[in-house]
């Protein structure tokens, strides 16, 4: 019996399904989600996603703050190297993976912050405007941490 995962699909147009699925496996085009409202299960097809969050659970902390970049974390970890991802919407996730090659249809990583609500990230690689590793990773976070302040 396959475990039970909490899940948030998030798609390319910006909408949210929140729910559960037993059957996601980053080789497969599609996958189930039962959602967190409802009786029956919704096929997903992962071409039309930016990205999979597996979530302690979904409603998080509305006062909590992720804390954003590396905070001069390791080059690399357990969960693999170093890594920034700008999401063609704008967003960025900094975290680790053990799997990225842009070759991929997707790959997983792990958030940088450790307290995050976020267990693991599936990236769908043609949602990325831009992915860097390494040293680029924290040069990148660095710069979207500037714009920031600045903007405030």
């Amino acid at each position: 019996m396959s475990d039970i995962n909490k899940v948030v699909v998030h798609s390319m147009g910006g909408k949210l399904l929140k729910g559960t699925t037993q059957d996601f496996f980053p080789n497969r085009p599609l996958f189930h989600v039962l959602p967190t409202d409802a009786k029956a299960s919704v096929e997903v097809k992962t071409k039309n996603l930016k990205a999979v969050f597996f979530v302690k659970d979904y409603v998080g902390s509305a006062a909590r703050r992720d804390i954003r970049g590396f905070i001069n974390g390791p080059g690399e970890t357990a969960q693999g190297k170093k890594l920034a991802v700008r999401f063609k919407d704008g967003e960025l996730l900094c975290g680790y993976s053990l799997s990225y090659s842009p070759d991929r249809e997707g790959f997983f990583m792990f958030p940088s912050d450790s307290g995050s609500n976020n267990l693991r990230i599936y990236v769908i690689t043609t949602a990325c405007a831009e992915v860097k590793a390494g040293p680029a990773a924290e040069l990148m976070a660095q710069k979207a941490l500037e714009k920031t302040e600045d903007a405030a």
